[in-house]
């Protein structure tokens, strides 16, 4: 048996245990990782640590800091009634509105992770005060953040096109866009709809934000957003809500969410934020960890708390399995396995196959890296003239970043850390069946549409 053969089956097993034994999956990942890196790859304890996702590490822990400081002093309130204020009270535009919001950044220039770091907190805190399904928030904050991902002028466009340019291969910029973000706004069309989207329209404008909380459905409503939290996955138990109401004007701003010197402070910590990774290009985490400690040196009494309320067991969840996919790349199974699809001698069957590998592949390493290998893979077949080459390249583009939704990718890394007062155990599975989802219908889909008929 092959190692890279093993190296696949490792990860199955690690998989099966973590679903049926309640294990940490990041815990069994690292594991594997000493136990295939050492046995199979021959790989030194430097080599295995290779794979280590220090910056999603920082990332992570950055963010969430960042934000529980701002859950305890009242600035994610204040933010949710602003939202709130801004579409007159219907709850069932907000997650449009997220979706708008990151898919402008990244249509702008933000990387998707920074967009997502940026956004999904405040999302999710809105969903959790108003019983919003937070599958349905965090999937339309990250397929927000890859219909605008795809521009021009963005980070994932313009590696994609360099890399087209490089190949010698014709393309369109404006497909690749188009594709991306008419892709993207159909998923999210469906989740909206599945994932009780209707029923929030139907209940028309919230009026009693900040009143007296209402007991809250137990994780009955759409998306499970409540529960106690399960021993080792980093619950925090059910939190209470204001019931939505349809009554048609909104109250001034109650006490709870007033404008006070540590919330204006923090919302000022947070447009740095956003200037500092978008306007400067510095490392979201780290700049997120300094003006967290700037808050918790200044108030101190309301960040006591917070350390404890970044989520540990989210991190080693994912810095484990991408430690292990990092031991996959550096023994060479992931170009093993795009490598034998690209021998295949039937174009449109190779190039379905490519767009299950990016999906599959992508949705636990990087969109960008995976876009860059699978794209000078599909060189030789496109060479033939049986496959369009801007359909193809739109297709593997979509392919790979559309299962960002996986909370073993970046971005879904960051919704699951990012969502308050859920049951994670709960909602980890079911980032993990959506991604599952997307990863077995979308490549079909988009290879049926893109790549079938040839365009380009």
């Amino acid at each position: 048996m092959s190692p890279e053969l093993i190296s696949v089956l490792v990860l199955a097993v690690v998989f099966v245990i973590a679903t049926t034994r309640s294990v940490n999956m990041g815990a069994l990942a690292f594991a594997a990782a000493f136990g295939v890196g050492t046995l199979v790859a021959d790989l030194d304890a430097d080599g295995v640590f290779a794979g280590f996702p220090g910056d999603l590490f920082v990332v992570l822990v950055g963010v969430t800091y960042l934000f529980a400081i701002a859950r305890a002093n009242g600035t994610t309130d204040w933010l949710v009634y602003a939202a709130v204020r801004l579409v007159r009270g219907r709850v069932a535009l907000i997650p449009w509105v997220m979706f708008a919001l990151t898919g402008a950044l990244t249509a702008i220039g933000a990387v998707s992770p920074a967009a997502v770091a940026i956004v999904a907190p405040i999302a999710l805190s809105f969903a959790a005060r108003y019983h919003i399904s937070p599958l349905l928030m965090g999937a339309l904050v990250v397929h927000g953040a890859q219909a605008g991902g795809f521009s021009p002028i963005s980070i994932y466009g313009s590696i994609v096109n360099g890399i087209v340019d490089r190949e010698g291969l014709p393309g369109s910029e404006i497909t690749l866009f188009l594709a991306s973000l008419l892709a993207n706004f159909a998923i999210a069309l469906v989740v909206f709809v599945v994932c009780g989207g209707l029923k929030l329209w139907r209940q028309g404008a919230v009026t009693d934000i900040g009143a007296g909380p209402a007991e809250a459905p137990g994780g009955k409503d759409s998306g499970g957003g409540g529960g106690s939290g399960t021993p080792g996955t980093g619950g925090t138990g059910t939190r209470t809500a204001p019931a939505p109401t349809t009554v048609g004007t909104l109250p001034d701003a109650p006490a709870a969410v007033a404008l006070t010197v540590p919330v204006i402070a923090t919302l000022v910590c947070l447009v740095a934020l956003v200037v500092a990774v978008l306007g400067f290009d510095l490392d979201a985490g780290l700049t997120a960890i300094t003006l967290a400690v700037v808050l918790s040196t200044a108030w101190p009494e309301d960040s006591r708390k917070a350390v404890g309320q970044i989520a540990w067991p989210t991190v080693l969840l994912i810095c484990g399995v991408l430690t292990y996919v990092g031991v996959l790349d550096e023994m060479g199974t992931i170009t093993w396995a795009g490598e034998g699809v690209g021998g295949i001698g039937v174009p449109l069957l190779a190039a379905v196959l490519l767009c299950y590998i990016g999906g599959i592949v992508s949705a636990f390493a990087s969109s960008v890296g995976i876009m860059g290998a699978l794209i000078p893979l599909a060189v030789p077949f496109l060479a033939q003239g049986e496959i369009g080459a801007v359909g193809m390249v739109a297709a593997l583009a979509v392919s790979a970043t559309v299962v960002d939704v996986s909370p073993f990718s970046t971005n879904g890394a960051l919704v699951l850390a990012a969502a308050p007062d859920v049951d994670r155990d709960r909602f980890f599975r079911q980032l993990m069946a959506y991604g599952g989802i997307v990863v077995a219908a979308v490549p079909a889909v988009v290879w049926l549409v893109m790549v079938v008929p040839g365009w380009g």
